[in-house]
């Protein structure tokens, strides 16, 4: 199965929880201090919010389930001449995740991606970085994300 993800930057995480869960009439599934994401089915979507990433939207994504999806998905953007940027393995918005990017025609950053667990950080660090992003540098837009020395070259 395949579900759709958005993820949005919010400047205030309460007020984006309150106004997407009367808007999803569900609450979030996970909420950390400074992210919250919805697993809906109607609509089908994987929803986040965090105060990380850009104001507005960062980026979307398809999230499957299975391997073999992720790898039919990977091949038939290649096989349609769509430059992959494949991640690999990674941790990033409090999952362990196999990932690949790419843009769209317009520079919106789209992600496609298999979950295999839940973890305590946002980046696969140590300590959770302050202001980082989820996009690789190749698909980094500018003013992206607040720059610090955990996030240089995030936003170039």
């Amino acid at each position: 199965m395949k579900r759709l993800h958005l993820h949005v930057g919010v400047e205030n995480l309460r007020e984006g929880i309150d106004f997407y869960t009367a808007l999803f009439g569900a609450p979030p599934i996970k909420t950390k201090p400074d992210y919250a994401k919805w697993l809906l089915d109607d609509p089908h979507v994987n929803f986040a919010i965090s105060t990380r990433a850009k104001k507005g939207l960062d980026h979307l994504g398809i999230q499957v389930d299975e391997e073999t999806e992720l790898t039919e998905v990977r091949e038939r953007l290649k096989g349609n001449d769509v430059t992959l940027t494949d991640e690999g393995e990674t941790v990033c918005c409090y999952a362990r995740s196999e990932k690949s990017w790419l843009q769209d025609p317009s520079g919106i950053a789209w992600e496609t991606y298999r979950t295999m667990e839940d973890v305590q950080l946002f980046l696969g660090e140590t300590e959770p970085a302050e202001g980082a992003c989820c996009t690789p540098d190749t698909m980094a837009t500018p003013n992206c994300c607040e720059p610090s020395e955990k996030t240089a070259g995030c936003c170039d």
